[in-house]
């Protein structure tokens, strides 16, 4: 039985995003931020999958509830499947989605666009307080673009082109992101382990 669930990120625009998306589940969602101090996961995992089971199972014992964590990656071909699970800090430490941007276009500086494929990934995870784990994926392709474009999102957003919208993620309304994009794919997916165990 699940009547609400805790969001195990200090990301605002990933707690934005998760919440519009559970919003018809009818359970209250509890954003990490608005509780008591959690000792930050440390994200030493080599797959999402395994980081996102960390997180959520962390904080779901420290908060004895249930949580959902997700860990989301940027996959580009070309540089061999990088940066992924260190799409957060590609730019190092405490860098910025500018640092991390800029970074990605003059490691693919001199690349032709037919090599610029990438793909989003994200797996969620969705743990009990007792530890028990469940795990949606969702994965989106596209193309890296050769410069920022569009305001909207965060992260790569600017920067990855998807063409059956012919826009950049950041191009994208809110709404057309939610439906179509790797975190929306895996929390529709997670939404549906979520009613099954709510039920």
């Amino acid at each position: 039985m699940i009547d609400e669930i805790i969001i195990a990120t200090g990301n605002k625009h990933k707690v934005e995003e998760i919440s519009a998306i559970l919003k018809d589940l009818n359970i209250k969602v509890i954003p990490m931020s608005e509780l008591q101090s959690f000792p930050k996961t440390v994200e030493d995992g080599d797959t999402l999958k395994t980081n996102a089971e960390k997180k959520a199972k962390e904080a779901a014992a420290f908060f004895k509830k249930w949580v959902i964590a997700d860990d989301t990656g940027l996959e580009v071909d070309y540089l061999n499947g990088a940066p992924s699970v260190y799409s957060a800090r590609y730019a190092g430490e405490n860098c910025s989605y500018d640092d991390n941007n800029k970074k990605l276009l003059a490691a693919l500086s001199d690349v032709p666009q037919e090599k610029r494929t990438a793909k989003f990934k994200c797996v969620i995870a969705v743990a009990s307080p007792e530890g028990k784990t469940y795990f949606a994926e969702g994965e989106i392709f596209g193309i890296i673009t050769n410069a920022l474009s569009g305001t909207n999102g965060f992260g790569y957003d600017p920067v990855f082109f998807v063409p059956a919208q012919n826009k950049t993620f950041a191009e994208l309304s809110a709404d057309i992101k939610n439906k179509i994009s790797h975190r929306a794919q895996a929390l529709q997916k997670a939404k549906k382990i979520i009613e099954a165990i709510k039920n």
